[in-house]
C-alpha cells in the first residue's frame, strides 16, 4: 500500500482551497480538528477526488482513515508554516496566485460547459451523430474450434444429424468462446480473420459451414444465427462521450476566443525580447 500512502499525499495539498467549491446544502459535519481547526466531510471527499482512479473507486470505508491522516498531517504542517510567517513570503504569495489562477479557470470552464451543454444540446448533437452513423452489415455467429480438419468434418456429420450446436460447441471446442456455447456476438467485416470472415458472410441466417474452415487458429465450424444492419448506440450509451466532445470543443473555442482579444507578449526566460523570425521576401 506504499504507493497509496503517496498517492493520498500528492491529493491532499489541492483539497483545502477546492472545498468551498464542493460545498453543497447538503450536511458537512466535522470529521477532525487540529489546534481547533476542522477538518470537514468535504474536505475528505475533495481529498478523494485527487486520488488515483484506481484508489478513488474503493469504498470510503478504507480511504477515510488514511484521508483523514493526511488531511491532519497537512493542517498541522501548514499551522506550523503560518507561525513561521512562510504564508507571507513573496514566493509563497506567487505560488498562491498560480494556484488561484489555476482554480479560476476551471471555475470558469465549469460555468461555459454548464451553460451550454444542456439536454436539448446533447439531443441534438447525438441526432447529428446519428445521421452520420455508417450502416454495416452484421454477422452473428457461433463457431466450434478444433486443431484437425478430420474433427471438424466429424463436428460437421453430428451437426447435420440433429446435434446441437451450442452444446456441441461447449463439449469440443478449444476457442474461449465455449462456456457461451460458441457464440461470437455480432461482427462486422474487418473484426475476424480473413478465412472466417469470409465463409461467415456468406452463409445465410440459420447455416452452417458444409465443409471446415482453416485459420491461423484452427478448424472452425461456423454457424450463423443472425443477420442485420449495425446499430447505433443508444442516446444513454452515447452521453458521456458526447458530453467529453462537446465539453472540449467549448473549452477550445473559448480559450481561442478569449486569447484573441487579450494582449499577450512573450519574452525569454532571461527577460529579454525574443528575436523577430526572419521571413523571406514575398512570404
Amino acid at each position: 500500500m506504499k504507493y497509496f500512502r503517496l498517492a493520498v499525499v500528492a491529493a491532499v495539498p489541492f483539497v483545502f482551497g477546492q472545498t468551498a467549491l464542493a460545498q453543497t446544502s447538503t450536511p458537512d459535519p466535522v470529521v477532525a480538528t487540529v489546534n481547533g481547526a476542522k477538518i470537514l466531510k468535504s474536505d475528505v471527499e475533495a481529498a478523494r477526488i485527487q486520488l488515483p482512479e484506481q484508489y478513488r473507486k474503493l469504498p470510503m470505508s478504507q480511504l477515510l482513515e488514511p484521508l483523514v491522516s493526511q488531511l491532519v498531517r497537512t493542517k498541522i504542517l501548514a499551522g506550523k508554516a503560518r507561525t513561521d510567517k512562510l504564508h507571507e513570503t513573496d514566493d509563497h504569495k506567487r505560488r498562491l496566485s498560480l494556484f488561484e489562477d489555476r482554480m479560476l479557470e476551471q471555475a470558469l470552464m465549469r460555468q461555459e460547459i454548464k451553460k451550454q451543454i444542456t439536454e436539448k444540446a446533447l439531443r441534438e448533437r447525438y441526432k447529428e451523430a446519428i445521421a452520420r452513423f455508417p450502416e454495416k452489415e452484421e454477422v452473428r455467429a457461433r463457431h466450434i474450434l478444433v486443431k484437425t480438419e478430420d474433427e471438424a468434418k466429424a463436428i460437421i456429420e453430428q451437426l447435420e444429424g440433429g446435434a446441437d450446436f451450442a452444446k456441441l460447441a461447449s463439449e469440443k471446442s478449444t476457442g474461449p468462446s465455449k462456456t457461451r456455447g460458441g457464440d461470437l456476438d455480432y461482427f462486422a467485416r474487418g473484426q475476424m480473420v480473413p478465412a472466417f470472415e469470409n465463409a461467415a458472410f456468406a452463409l445465410k441466417k440459420g447455416e452452417i459451414t458444409i465443409k471446415p474452415v482453416f485459420s491461423q487458429f484452427g478448424w472452425h465450424v461456423i454457424k450463423v444465427e443472425d443477420k442485420r444492419q449495425s446499430q447505433p448506440p443508444t442516446f444513454d450509451e452515447s452521453r458521456a462521450q458526447l458530453n467529453e466532445q462537446m465539453s472540449q470543443e467549448i473549452a477550445t473555442e473559448l480559450v481561442k476566443k478569449l486569447t484573441e482579444s487579450a494582449n499577450v507578449q512573450r519574452f525569454g526566460l532571461d527577460g529579454s525580447a525574443p528575436r523577430l523570425k526572419r521571413v523571406a521576401p514575398g512570404k
